[in-house]
């Protein structure tokens, strides 16, 4: 009876009602708060800033599984909010804009963010409701509430974010961190290995000086934000480590600019 039962509600169940995520979660609650939240942050990307958009013709002719989008990192949160948004109206035919908030009523649902562990689950109410929109969690092994430490690797990472992956659009931030120019995590270069998505390399700016770390308050507004996407990459899988990250150091723009290193030197 019970496997009759599994057979039947997917197909009674148009609206996703009963439908889960790969981690169990529902994706009808993950939905209502995609929707809540777009309003929410809506006027931030679009009203009090302005956001420019590029590239997201490179995304219009992408599989609904098996895509990785790297970026480089400014914020906490509102990163990912602003890279939902655009998600939900390409998924509308809007391109390169999120100038028409209609694309709300119904968001792209099967996508998926990395997130560390620490950020959703220690930080208040409000991150833990974010998580709840589709966060992977991972935990840290190289920081731990602000600090440098070396803990042991979580093993299990991977595995995760492999099963956003087989589900829908995965975005990871390869350097883990906010700072600028900071190194970026060979796990991603073993992830890429290992599970062989497109990889969507992502530049954003703006967003630091336009929020506080976390992303939620302003600093400064009437900032302009951008955000461009480059053209999708499929990594051959015997391609070494390290030449991977150093295509992924030059996508995302973080290499480290020639006049930066003559400082660092001269400041050594």
């Amino acid at each position: 009876m019970n496997q009759h039962l599994k057979k039947l509600l997917p197909m009674l169940d148009v609206f996703g009602i009963f439908e889960r995520d790969p981690f169990g979660n529902s994706m009808l609650v993950k939905r209502i708060i995609m929707i809540v939240l777009g309003w929410i942050t809506y006027s931030r990307l679009r009203g009090i800033n302005k956001t420019r958009i590029s590239g997201t013709q490179h995304l219009e002719g992408l599989p609904n599984e098996g895509v990785l989008f790297l970026s480089n990192h400014q914020t906490y949160f509102m990163d990912v909010i602003c890279l939902y948004h655009i998600f939900f109206s390409v998924k509308w035919g809007f391109r390169n804009s999120i100038n028409f908030p209609i694309y709300l009523l119904a968001p792209r649902s099967k996508v998926f963010y990395v997130a560390a562990s620490e950020t959703m689950t220690e930080g208040g109410l409000l991150p833990k409701v974010f998580s709840q929109a589709g966060a992977i969690l991972v935990n840290r092994s190289w920081r731990e509430k602000g600090k440098d430490v070396k803990k042991e690797v979580d093993t299990a990472a991977e595995d995760k974010v492999g099963k956003g992956l087989s589900y829908g659009w995965v975005v990871s931030f390869p350097q883990g961190t906010t700072t600028p120019y900071a190194p970026l995590r060979k796990g991603t270069a073993h992830l890429i290995k290992t599970h062989n998505p497109i990889v969507v390399p992502v530049v954003i700016n703006g967003f630091r000086r336009a929020f506080d770390k976390k992303g939620l308050r302003f600093k400064k507004r009437n900032t302009t934000l951008s955000v461009t996407f480059k053209e999708p990459i499929r990594f051959d899988k015997d391609m070494p480590t390290e030449e991977i990250m150093d295509i992924l150091r030059d996508k995302i723009e973080q290499k480290i600019p020639v006049q930066k290193l003559v400082w660092l030197r001269e400041k050594e």
